[in-house]
């Protein structure tokens, strides 16, 4: 027997309507008021795993100390920097060589003693592999699985950076060092914007908001590359190499016949600045990423990997890039092939080198390189410029130092792969992620001790493979919602409902007859990667009608109010549900991973108390009449145009951004506000230093403010500004402190992607808690 309280972990989110201030510091604070319970029994789950590690399975490297001109070649000494390693290396390599290293799949040179490498490996959320393509990791020798952890929408629910920037790591450096792997350069993570609820692939983001995607990929970048979660520790060691994808303003795969590969994405100045940019920027310059992704489709015409305002003048000039730039797969080839922006193979080579990309995922580039430098299209000082950025990254990877055992990564071992503590890590991501959307009559938590008859139903109910959405390689093991469930009731009746989530065959009477014959009901519905994943968009956001008619009839025959479990990446319209006295609880689990079956378990009888948060607005079905290829953020009443995301969508939401309920009851204060009135007094550089017209508020241009100044004030209209985790026991109590700067968090784009910040009062907000700030210019 233990005695535990109920654990409360709710984030704290601060919103700002219109405005707030310089070095504006409040304190929220939060209180408890219940409860406690006792559990009957606590799980305990031990797992042994035996690893024998051969020495004929050690790791590819280069410069072997048996090798017998390793010592002449000063690109194999430590002791020297990186980029004289670099150049003396690349002074070595004839053309052909060159160009052999500008594709993915780099083949070795065996005259230097150089292994082939792998650029392409994924590690979405988890270590993936993929047995039909060529990826650099493998799971088919001594290590055969690794962590799942929840889809990154559901993990984004949590709003917890701490466990964001504890994924994954280890693992990836773990199957290198047993022999598993040539290559170490991880093509995640995802933080495109999830502007369009319909997007297949919005499962792999963080959610909706530049600040939350922004934070997500610093806090992953950091993890997965061996820094300190604070950040500024790393050196030029990597443990792996982490990759911002995908570079810029790309969310459609494929609707309505529109596709990804020739989708030209019209971008205004305004949202490139506030929406589509600043999750990359927060990669780079504050995670430090060894790597970007750019991205397949256009954007104004011109392709993102062939855009060197984009790559060149941004990415690396503006930002501080310090790292490689990859295509997205044959998007090279679709420059010329698909889109015609390239009139010739050569024409597509030439653009995407010049441009600053460096290695090309796919074949073009080693077809047709040396041609377009025949051609004299292609000076081969570009070509110089990107292996410079490549065999940067393998040095910093520790690949040209010798056995990389040897090295400060060198002691993860395999022992590291599916350990206990990342088990429990994915258990921890999934509980602390799930979100409570309803909650009536406080039907949830059910009772463990009082609960006779359990009855289970949905296509989702018993299907692992479910669990863990896509870009996932075979788990360590998986608990399904029925699993899960039947650890805490023996008298359980499963039954799916459905022959699938599309439910094109519903078994309604069967189904009746289950959940007659229990005491409470548990349907886990919702979504699968038939119906969202890459390449497929979705054109409607509401449940099959079959699967919507099987949880309406099923509730109704019910002895008591049912819980309604939802697995899904992207929003669906659950009105029908949300407003249904027959379903008394609903929840949302996105795709929760291996552990995602014990976490839903935990909460519905109570051993975990749910804290998510929706990391996206829930539109209603209507939503479907906006076409997903405008790009638009901002609404346009006169047209109708309700814009995008919280931000801005004027328009009904079944659940809104940042929505989720506890079984606690909690409240915010806001103890102390630090300055609520902001002065930007400063001398005018110029005409357009300070801008005003009758259709505007007046403003200032940030740039033109000193650092001086912008650590003192600051505007947001109704954009989140902070948020943190908190888990507190019951009656307890905590301060959460929050700085605000000017520039960072009271900033909007205006017209010309210029970020100014408007003068007038503002709001700051959290719950239903608000604080007015005036700004003065």
């Amino acid at each position: 027997m233990s005695e535990s309280r109920w654990n409360e972990n709710s984030d704290l989110v601060g919103l700002i309507k219109t405005l707030t201030l310089p070095a504006l510091y409040f304190t929220a604070q939060k209180i408890v008021t219940k409860m406690k319970l006792k559990y009957p029994f606590v799980l305990i789950h031990i797992s042994t795993v035996v690893f024998i590690l051969a020495e004929s399975s050690r790791p590819p490297f280069a410069c072997d100390s048996s090798h017998p001109l390793t010592k002449s070649y000063p690109f194999c000494k430590p002791t020297l920097p990186i980029n004289q390693r670099v150049q003396d290396l690349i002074s070595r390599l004839t053309l052909d060589e060159k160009i052999s290293q500008l594709v993915n799949s780099a083949p070795p040179i065996p005259r230097l003693g150089i292994p082939e490498y792998e650029w392409w490996s994924e590690a979405l959320h988890g270590v993936a592999y993929f047995p039909t393509l060529h990826t650099g990791m493998s799971l088919n020798g001594t290590i055969q699985s690794a962590t799942s952890f929840p889809q990154v929408i559901l993990t984004a629910a949590s709003f917890d950076v701490h466990l964001w920037y504890r994924i994954v790591g280890r693992e990836a450096r773990a199957i290198y060092n047993a022999g598993q792997a040539t290559g170490m350069t991880f093509w995640a993570p995802n933080i495109n914007i999830f502007r369009d609820p319909r997007w297949g692939r919005g499962q792999e983001t963080p959610g909706e908001d530049p600040v939350v995607t922004g934070k997500y990929a610093v806090s992953f970048v950091r993890g997965i590359q061996g820094d300190t979660f604070e950040g500024g520790k790393l050196g030029h060691h990597l443990q792996a190499s982490a990759c911002c994808k995908h570079f810029t303003a790309y969310d459609l795969d494929n609707w309505k016949g529109v596709n990804r590969f020739v989708f030209n994405a019209k971008v205004s100045l305004q949202d490139l600045a506030d929406t589509y940019m600043p999750p990359f920027r927060s990669c780079i310059e504050e995670g430090k990423a060894s790597g970007i992704m750019c991205a397949y489709n256009r954007v104004n015409g011109v392709p993102n990997c062939a855009d060197y305002n984009l790559l060149s003048k941004t990415a690396r000039a503006q930002w501080g890039f310090n790292g490689y730039i990859t295509s997205d797969c044959d998007a090279v080839s679709i420059i010329h092939e698909e889109q015609g922006y390239a009139k010739l193979p050569e024409d597509a080579v030439a653009d995407v080198l010049k441009a600053g990309m460096d290695v090309n995922c796919g074949n073009y580039l080693k077809n047709y390189t040396k041609s377009a430098v025949v051609k004299r299209q292609l000076p081969i000082s570009e070509i110089d410029r990107a292996l410079h950025n490549l065999f940067s990254v393998r040095m910093r990877l520790g690949l040209f130092d010798g056995n990389p055992l040897q090295q400060p990564f060198g002691k993860i071992g395999p022992d590291q792969v599916c350990s206990q503590e990342h088990q429990n890590l994915a258990l921890e991501a999934a509980r602390n992620s799930i979100v409570l959307l309803k909650n009536t009559y406080r039907l949830l938590p059910i009772s463990k001790v009082k609960t006779a008859s359990l009855a289970v139903i949905g296509p989702n109910a018993n299907s692992a493979k479910t669990l863990l959405g896509n870009y996932a390689g075979p788990p360590c093991k998986t608990v399904t919602p029925l699993q899960g469930l039947q650890r805490y009731v023996k008298d359980i009746t499963y039954h799916p409902g459905c022959n699938a989530v599309n439910c094109s065959y519903a078994l309604t009477d069967q189904a009746v007859k289950v959940a007659k014959g229990a005491e409470y009901v548990v349907l886990v519905m919702g979504l699968d990667q038939t119906q969202e994943r890459e390449e497929l968009d979705r054109v409607d956001l509401v449940l099959s009608p079959k699967q919507q008619n099987l949880i309406s009839i099923v509730a109704r025959a019910a002895k008591n109010p049912v819980v309604l479990v939802l697995l899904s990446g992207g929003p669906v319209d659950i009105s029908f549900a949300k407003y249904d006295k027959h379903i008394g609880s609903i929840l949302w689990a996105g795709y929760p991973g291996e552990a995602g079956g014990l976490a839903l378990a935990e909460i519905i009888f109570g051993d975990h108390n749910p804290g998510g948060r929706l990391p996206v607005t829930w539109y209603p079905q209507s939503f479907v009449k906006v076409p997903m290829t405008d790009m638009r953020m901002r609404p346009e009443p006169s047209s109708g145009y309700p814009g995008r995301t919280y931000r801005f969508y004027q328009g009904q939401k079944v659940f809104e951004f940042g929505y989720g309920l506890s079984y606690s009851n909690y409240s915010y204060e806001f103890l102390t506000v630090a300055q609520n009135t902001v002065y930007l007094n400063h001398p005018v550089k110029s005409p357009k230093a300070e801008l005003e017209n009758s259709n505007s508020l007046k403003h200032v241009p940030v740039s033109e403010i000193g650092t001086e100044l912008c650590t003192g004030n600051g505007r947001p209209e109704k954009q989140l500004v902070g948020f943190q985790s908190v888990i507190l026991n019951a009656g307890e109590r905590a301060d959460v402190e929050f700085e605000l700067s000017p520039c960072e968090h009271l900033s909007t784009a205006n017209e010309d992607g210029l970020m100014v910040i408007e003068e007038g009062s503002h709001f700051l907000s959290i719950e239903d808690k608000e604080s007015e700030i005036t700004v003065i210019l």
